[in-house]
């Protein structure tokens, strides 16, 4: 009996977004009279980061400090409309349209600001740092809260914006019916290394390396944690995650997450991550995002590291480890494969 290492790897291509009557998505941008904008959405942010990404997209936009900027995800009933938070379409879709509203409402910001410099708007700048100044003199200059107040009390503008997304529709080829329903894709390749117990049949994570294209990190580190923790969501539907014995009657399954397997602290592996960047023609600053594709290559890689373990081809998830035991015997033992 011995324990067995085993490498695995996996590649995928991933659509962002989908092509539902043009998948759209809605934002507003408005001012207060002291400078500071307000974005409002219907897309909810489910701990993906996505108020962080268009937070800092309306600020780039607008020229104006990302700590001026509020993300109000309120509802479907208060905000404008969006398809949803789903398909890992959240900063593609939902950034253009937060850019699209940023961009009407700074031309209403430095419109009020020409104004009150008795200039022309396109003679004015924004410094990114909270004022707007005449283009090669910095003297020259009014602060966006000034600019707020102006417009508001004095001039009768609102500084506001509205945005939206809308995916132009696949032409449909007439003969063969093909079409294109993403108009741009992320890709992956996950490296998994496992060790293989072929007395019980478990299953333990040694380390993963992977490479993920998502055009554009807008923030690095946001997409950093979220391939880090789609990994091992990966990992968890490879190897952990099922109802059984009890399924598909759960009256005596699990009750809470506490009896509900997951990997915990004493499974997680090393994970090496680069992120290639290769900006999208169509996304905000040319952002794509990783979306539900962080998770995607762990199942097929792990899943092709026990075969090159023990030799056996494991086609049902989770690979719990009386499947694999199970599998193991069939075949009269572990057959390792060669390792490339």
């Amino acid at each position: 009996m011995a324990k067995h290492r085993g490498r695995g790897m996996a590649s995928i291509n991933y659509p962002i977004g989908m092509n539902l009557g043009g998948d759209p998505s809605q934002a507003l941008v408005h001012s207060n009279p002291s400078g500071k904008f307000t974005v409002s959405l219907s897309s909810i942010d489910l701990g993906q980061g996505m108020k962080s990404v268009t937070r800092q997209i309306c600020a780039e936009t607008l020229g104006v400090p990302v700590e001026d900027v509020y993300v109000d995800t309120a509802d479907s009933d208060t905000g404008p409309h969006c398809m949803g938070s789903f398909a890992s379409r959240g900063t593609h879709r939902v950034g253009n349209a937060v850019m699209a509203a940023a961009r009407e409402a700074r031309g209403v910001m430095m419109e009020a600001a020409a104004e009150e410099l008795e200039v022309n708007a396109a003679d004015l700048e924004t410094d990114g740092r909270g004022s707007i100044h005449v283009k090669g003199a910095p003297h020259r200059s009014i602060s966006t809260k000034d600019v707020a107040i102006a417009a508001q009390f004095k001039q009768g503008k609102t500084i506001s914006g509205r945005g939206i997304f809308l995916v132009p529709l696949s032409e449909v080829n007439p003969e063969t019916g093909e079409m294109s329903p993403a108009t741009c894709y992320a890709h992956a390749c996950l490296v998994a290394e496992v060790e293989v117990d072929d007395e019980t049949g478990e299953v333990a994570m040694v380390r993963m390396d992977s490479a993920y294209e998502l055009g554009r990190a807008l923030n690095p580190r946001l997409v950093e944690q979220q391939l880090v923790g789609g990994a091992w969501m990966g990992v968890s539907h490879a190897l952990f995650e099922t109802p059984e014995p009890y399924y598909p009657n759960p009256a005596h399954g699990p009750r809470d997450f506490v009896e509900y397997l997951m990997p915990g602290p004493g499974d997680i592996c090393p994970h090496d991550i680069a992120v290639l960047e290769r900006p999208a023609a169509d996304g905000p600053f040319g952002a794509k995002g990783p979306g539900e594709m962080c998770a995607n290559p762990v199942l097929p890689a792990v899943a092709n590291a026990i075969f090159n373990a023990v030799g056996v081809r494991m086609d049902e998830l989770p690979i719990t480890p009386e499947k694999v035991l199970r599998a193991i015997k069939a075949q009269g033992g572990a057959r390792p494969q060669a390792r490339r």
